[in-house]
């Protein structure tokens, strides 16, 4: 099966299907290249999804991923990360393999097909000239023959006629016989002329023409066999990363498998237990008999009516510690003197600020909170101490160096840093002895410190004083409970009634700290809650304390707490100087 012998008659359409061939390729090569365009901008589609939801570095969301579902979450987003590079080496192995390779091989076939059809209309040029030559020599011989029986019939004609002179006669011979003889030699040219011709065209049509097809059709052939190598590869280079992006998908099932939600439960409990607890029964107080109001074991009262105040300490009877203590009495209680209303009103406006500095050793906060951010301030101070240690010993490397090889620099000129590392070295150290005696106190390895030393302590303490004096009528119950923390019943301290407490029975409303945006709608179903809709916009007059919840306003009527999730919360900066005055008054 040639196309020399089958098709040495469809010059034209052979040359047609060619570029038909040439054509199919380069839509195929189009192909490719706009799949590698997808593979690309799938990959970037997904790595930009995997950085839009990786956690923002210093932000809330890190804490989050101590959890094993954000954990898996996070091994997820690391995986497709890997996913979408397996997409990018697809598209540049089908750009390098089958793109470019079919490129240029088009190219070349271009050459070839052109090489090889010119050769064929030259022989078709010089089968043509030849013919062209033997139609030429064919009508020459038939004109001299013509010429000839012309020629030859008028001497006949001439001899037969008597009345023509013998010289005429002579010449009519001499005539025909001239044009005899070109036609003979006509005829041998035409014959030799048709030789040849014949010849050529044997060899054009069995030799030449069968050659050139033949290497067209060997070229289409390998054009043929091109395409499906490129094909097969196209399999073959998506089939190579199959593996690994098995792997990746076997990485995330491994991840969602890992997670567990017992292990995620005690993380919570851990993150938010406060270490208190629950509020015990309070006792019935019966209003026929004298009155005399009393603290029961876990409740807290404070009496009005005779003038006197028994709020009892240390022991191991339990007193109400509020959440949501007016903070008005709490900051009169921290400076220790009576102050004025309005005064107390405006520094009212740093509350949050007051709260989130705390004091040093955190007794603000609930004591398995406070266990926690010992320890962690305790693990800070060590990794600094083991910072400057390091500093250190290079620097006394180098001191030994320059010591050695007085050369390459000063030893003494290290002596001052390598005093400042030790001196700081030894800061830090008796801070982490400051902080792990809080510490051990806080785990029971230490007995507790005095009635003093905890009333230095800071706002945690200030917090119970102020509700065991002020706060037993005005009481507040929290939205999500409270919590209690030991007193004593072996002891008791009297304190003569003033009017300290009547001066906060019409006190002016908490000024505000900032506004906030409700993100849900929230049904404050309970006493000192207040409901919201989604997207409302109010007034924050409480920061959030740690205990979950946001003290907000919408008028002068209508204030209470939130979820601190359900809102976002915009404070005032200018706040901060507020908070410097008030410590200023407190010294």
């Amino acid at each position: 099966m040639s196309w020399g012998t089958e098709l040495w008659d469809q010059f034209d359409n052979l040359e047609k299907h060619t570029q038909w061939g040439i054509d199919v390729l380069e839509k195929y090569i189009k192909f490719v290249k706009e799949r590698t365009e997808i593979e690309l901008s799938y990959a970037k589609q997904l790595r930009n999804l995997s950085k839009k939801y990786q956690p923002k570095k210093n932000s809330k969301e890190e804490e989050e991923y101590r959890y094993t579902s954000t954990r898996a979450f996070l091994a997820t987003l690391n995986e497709m990360n890997d996913y979408a590079g397996q997409h990018e080496v697809i598209s540049e192995n089908m750009t390098s393999l089958i793109t470019g390779e079919l490129t240029r091989y088009v190219q070349e076939l271009k050459q070839e097909r052109k090489s090889h059809f010119h050769d064929g209309r030259k022989a078709q040029q010089h089968i043509e000239t030849c013919w062209k030559q033997l139609e030429a020599s064919k009508r020459r011989f038939e004109r001299d023959c013509k010429e000839a029986d012309r020629a030859q019939q008028y001497f006949e004609k001439m001899d037969a006629d008597i009345n023509v002179t013998k010289a005429d006669v002579e010449k009519a011979r001499q005539q025909a016989q001239l044009r005899h003889q070109m036609a003979e030699d006509s005829k041998a040219e035409y014959s030799s002329t048709l030789q040849k011709f014949n010849s050529e065209q044997h060899d054009h049509y069995y030799t030449h023409i069968p050659n050139i097809f033949q290497k067209i059709q060997e070229m289409e052939e390998r054009r043929i066999v091109r395409i499906g190598e490129s094909m097969k590869t196209f399999a073959e280079v998506d089939r190579q990363v199959i593996p690994i992006i098995g792997k990746c998908l076997d990485e995330i099932t491994k991840a969602a498998e890992s997670i567990d939600h017992k292990n995620d439960s005690q993380l919570v409990i851990e993150a938010f237990k406060s270490g208190f607890e629950p509020p015990g029964d309070i006792d019935f107080e019966d209003f026929t008999q004298p009155m005399k109001r009393t603290v029961s074991e876990s409740s807290l009262s404070n009496s009005r009516g005779d003038g006197k105040s028994e709020p009892k300490f240390g022991g191991k009877s339990k007193g109400k510690l509020w959440p949501f203590i007016k903070k008005n009495k709490i900051i009169e209680t921290l400076l220790g003197t009576k102050l004025s209303l309005k005064l107390i009103t405006l520094n009212t406006q740093v509350w949050s600020l007051i709260e989130g500095a705390g004091p040093e050793d955190f007794s603000n906060l609930p004591p398995e909170q406070r266990r926690k951010k010992l320890q962690q301030k305790v693990d800070e101070l060590n990794k600094d101490i083991q910072k400057e240690m390091d500093q250190r010993d290079a620097l006394t490397k180098m001191k030994d160096v320059y010591i050695k090889n007085p050369q390459m620099g000063d030893a003494a000129s290290v002596d001052h840093r390598l005093a400042e590392l030790g001196q700081n070295i030894e800061k830090l150290r008796l801070e982490v002895q400051k902080f792990e005696g809080w510490l051990a106190e806080v785990e029971g390895r230490l007995p507790l410190r005095t009635d003093q030393a905890r009333r230095q302590s800071g706002l945690y303490e200030a917090q119970n004083t102020a509700a065991v004096n002020s706060c037993a009528q005005d009481r507040e119950s929290s939205p999500d409970g409270s919590y209690t923390e030991e007193q004593s019943q072996e002891t008791e301290m009297k304190v003569p009634a003033t009017d300290f407490d009547d001066e906060f029975d019409d006190e002016e409303p908490l000024p505000t700290i900032g506004t906030c945006k409700a993100l849900y709608t929230f049904e404050g179903q309970n006493e000192g809650t207040i409901s919201v809709a989604e997207g409302e916009m109010l007034y924050v007059i409480e920061e959030d304390k740690g205990d979950g919840w946001t003290r907000i306003r919408r008028n002068e009527d209508e204030e209470g707490y939130v979820p601190t999730s359900y809102v976002e919360v915009y404070l005032d900066k200018n706040a901060k100087d507020v908070y410097k005055s008030l410590q200023k008054i407190s010294e």
